[in-house]
């Protein structure tokens, strides 16, 4: 089964070698039909401490690396404004 694949944008950088990434998603109210926002956040590893706060990442499913991490960043999409 091929990994899941998620982007989101940084919201927190102050854990050493993880940021939290917080990944926005849309959907039709099954009732409704209206569209609704969700959102979560996901403890991915970053190994080089690269990311900053507002980078656009994408993230992969890995094995559990710690309580609560579970993604790794692959790669910045694009870096937030200084």
């Amino acid at each position: 089964m091929p990994k899941k694949e998620l982007i989101g944008r940084v919201v927190s950088d102050k854990m050493d070698k993880t940021v939290v990434v917080e990944v926005t998603r849309t959907y039709e109210h099954p009732l409704y039909h209206k569209t609704v926002r969700a959102r979560k956040k996901y403890k991915a590893h970053d190994e080089n401490n690269a990311c900053r706060v507002g980078d656009l990442v994408r993230i992969l499913e890995s094995r559990p690396l710690s309580r609560e991490k579970r993604w790794i960043v692959t790669e910045i999409i694009e870096r937030a404004e200084q």
